[in-house]
């Protein structure tokens, strides 16, 4: 399947490798003196940002962990269960805003007391199993194409930080932007010292664009929700990839770019040099797993409750 609805619209070539545009489809014929005219200017650096779940991997990065954390005993079998429905939602419609902040309040409640060191070997045995095959080819494509550019590469994700920088790492992602959970004796408070969601992830990307020198207006993005509008709008060059229903019009009504991803690979078969973080790496990087399942397990059983 073509990779994009409105691919010429993606990226404006410049620092591009020949022949491609960083949504890999062809290349326009070289520009005239009047695109030229009309090009950025690039004196300042340069960043793509990309969302994480629907948008670099093919499920939730969170959800892909409930039979672990079934088998470690951190869930029971009914929440298993119901994230397999959540999953389902999330893949076809996601969360709106209401549903995020209730997802917010549910998984701090749900994760106090949990062990730290028993979730991150949950992870740390299970986290490449799972994450790996599920990346999909077109965005891993995108942040090659855009490392050829001179771009840095940033996740910026709700998901835990200590999920999301190994994938970052995997994914040779320059820099990651992600929830932090407070943690005490070794055990999870049931705070967030820090939600990367809406308008924090456009803020977080700001200060990180003053500290980096980047030039926005001239930068990219890419989310699949709408709850990430603060983000696309925080750039020059926005795209949404497998957009929700709200995005969709957003972007339709803004003649930004949709792009459809729809070809999860094993990252070790596209890049043969692909090697995994040694277990040590995981061990260190496990912790917002737990939080984004135990949202996605409420947003599930929200779907499922009869309203009043």
């Amino acid at each position: 399947m073509d990779t994009t609805e409105n691919a010429d619209t993606a990226d404006h070539g410049e620092n591009s490798a020949p022949g491609t545009v960083p949504n890999g489809a062809p290349q326009g014929p070289p520009p005239t003196s009047e695109t030229a005219a009309v090009r950025p200017f690039r004196a300042a650096r340069t960043a793509a940002f990309f969302d994480l779940d629907k948008t670099i991997i093919a499920k939730s990065s969170a959800l892909a962990f409930s039979r672990p954390f079934y088998q470690g005993g951190l869930i029971n079998r009914r929440a298993v269960l119901k994230s397999a429905y959540a999953q389902f939602v999330f893949l076809v419609g996601g969360a709106d805003h209401d549903q995020m902040e209730r997802m917010r309040e549910y998984l701090s409640a749900l994760t106090k007391g949990w062990n730290v060191q028993q979730v991150r070997e949950i992870v740390a045995e299970t986290l490449h199993g799972l994450i790996d095959p599920i990346i999909y080819d077109e965005a891993a494509s995108l942040i090659e194409q855009h490392h050829q550019a001179g771009r840095d590469v940033v996740i910026v994700s709700s998901s835990g930080s200590e999920v999301v920088e190994p994938i970052g790492q995997l994914l040779g992602a320059d820099h990651v932007i992600a929830t932090r959970l407070q943690v005490e004796d070794g055990r999870y408070t049931g705070a967030i010292d820090y939600y990367a969601y809406a308008e924090n992830k456009a803020a977080a990307i700001r200060e990180l664009a003053l500290s980096e020198g980047y030039d926005l207006t001239n930068c990219f993005a890419y989310s699949d929700s709408s709850t990430d509008l603060p983000l696309l709008e925080a750039v020059g060059h926005p795209s949404a990839v497998n957009p929700d229903r709200a995005l969709r019009k957003e972007a339709q009504n803004r003649d930004w770019p949709i792009l459809v991803f729809d070809r999860p690979v094993e990252l070790r078969r596209r890049l043969p040099q692909f090697s995994a973080p040694s277990r040590s790496v995981l061990l260190a990087v496990a912790v917002g797993a737990a939080v984004l399942t135990g949202g996605l397990l409420w947003y599930a059983a929200k779907r499922r409750r009869p309203v009043a």
